[in-house]
């Protein structure tokens, strides 16, 4: 948390701006303050002042989990992990707790990085493709076709669930949308790969696109202290629905632990594989 269609909801928040939140577009970069050292991987913090101050935002792109400033010549890269959150303020605002990293754009906006937990990371690169390298393809991408996830689910003899979540299979994937995409296929979390039909791998490539698209046209889901203004907690099928009943068959929703995650399934809808 979060996944996909949350750090998809912050690029597009950002880039095209909200009645609350301007856009970020065009913004130049006046100042940063790293209030937690660790919150940078690279560069230093002396360079990474010292390269970033002036650049403006051009563009917004994501990949997997993974949340991409494209600057004037580098690119800010992102990852929010466990308890990550991107906060737009005014630089008058007072700095919250948990603020990692502040960075001071013109006109008096400010992107703050708050992360309780500081799991997050944040990269300034020339080049990200590097660092990105390791991350399987985006889900919802046309060159995605449920031929090719068929392909690749043969080639491997895994639980499906781990696979989903593993991001050198598939970028963006996290325990919601894994965990309904699965219900709304008729998955078993433990289900090997290669023994799905290519039938039954489309089935799940579709419920993959399903979920992942009503995530982002609902904002995401808001079901902790961290992410805010998402709607699809109110639409789960399964996650965190424990003792209650199956909408489809009225089944009570129970919890497994599958992989050491959190696993939420309908023993009726997902039957145990043979």
């Amino acid at each position: 948390m979060p996944e996909l269609p949350e750090v998809e909801t912050f690029r597009l928040t950002f880039l095209h701006g909200t009645e609350e939140v301007p856009s970020l577009v065009g913004k130049r970069i006046c100042r940063v303050s790293l209030l937690w050292e660790k919150t940078l991987e690279t560069p230093s913090a002396e360079e990474f002042e010292t390269r970033i101050k002036g650049q403006s935002i051009l563009d917004l792109n994501r990949r997997g989990k993974y949340l991409l400033f494209n600057l004037t010549q580098d690119v800010l890269v992102i990852h929010l992990r466990m308890s990550g959150d991107l906060v737009v303020e005014t630089h008058d605002d007072p700095i919250a707790k948990h603020h990692r990293l502040l960075i001071e754009l013109d006109g008096g906006t400010r992107l703050a990085f708050n992360d309780t937990r500081k799991f997050g990371r944040v990269w300034l690169v020339r080049d990200s493709a590097p660092l990105l390298s390791h991350l399987g393809p985006e889900p919802l991408d046309e060159a995605f076709t449920s031929e090719v996830f068929c392909a690749m689910l043969h080639n491997l003899n895994r639980q499906i669930k781990p696979l989903l979540l593993d991001q050198h299979f598939i970028a963006g994937m996290g325990n919601i949308y894994t965990d309904e995409a699965l219900f709304l296929a008729g998955t078993h979390p433990l289900t090997k790969s290669d023994s799905l039909s290519c039938d039954q791998a489309e089935k799940l490539w579709q419920a993959i696109h399903i979920v992942l698209t009503e995530g982002i046209l609902r904002n995401g889901s808001s079901i902790d202290w961290v992410y805010r203004g998402g709607d699809f907690q109110n639409h789960f099928q399964v996650f965190r629905r424990t003792g209650e009943a199956c909408y489809r068959c009225g089944t009570p929703i129970e919890r497994i632990i599958v992989g050491n995650r959190s696993t939420h399934i309908c023993p009726k809808c997902q039957p145990v594989p043979d």
